[in-house]
């Protein structure tokens, strides 16, 4: 296996600013050495960051290609675990209440997942998983 030692998501945003304070709603924090007009590190773990990068700033890393709609177009969901549900339920409240689209709920066979489209249509799905439940 290889020794992945982080991981950064690239997330294209429409407005940065827009974009920090709906994640400093949820409780996100940000590594200010890794921020600038054109991008901010928002801080997951300490593993795991998700870059928000401004559309013309994401489009310079793939100039042949075009940045999808995410509020028409899904290309990838997000997922973020966490050790209970009490925790999946006030993460996707703050979301809901900060902007975001609910999306899918499923609660079957030890699997409790809640997700929600952010304010610039990527999808994250918050889960707590019970290894003990059949």
């Amino acid at each position: 296996m290889p020794n992945v030692k982080m991981t950064f998501i690239n997330l294209p945003v429409k407005d940065l600013n827009e974009s920090i304070a709906f994640y400093t709603e949820l409780g996100f924090k940000f590594n200010p050495d890794f921020t600038d007009e054109n991008a901010t590190c928002m801080i997951i773990n300490d593993t795991t960051f998700a870059m928000l990068l401004v559309e013309p700033f994401f489009k310079q890393f793939l100039p042949s290609t075009e940045i999808a709609d995410y509020k028409t177009t899904t290309s990838v969901i997000n997922a973020l675990s966490f050790d209970t549900r009490d925790e999946v339920d006030e993460l996707y409240e703050k979301a809901i209440n900060a902007g975001a689209k609910k999306g899918y709920i499923m609660d079957e066979q030890g699997m409790y997942s809640k997700s929600f489209h952010d304010i610039n249509g990527h999808i994250l799905e918050l889960f707590h998983m019970d290894m003990n439940s059949k």
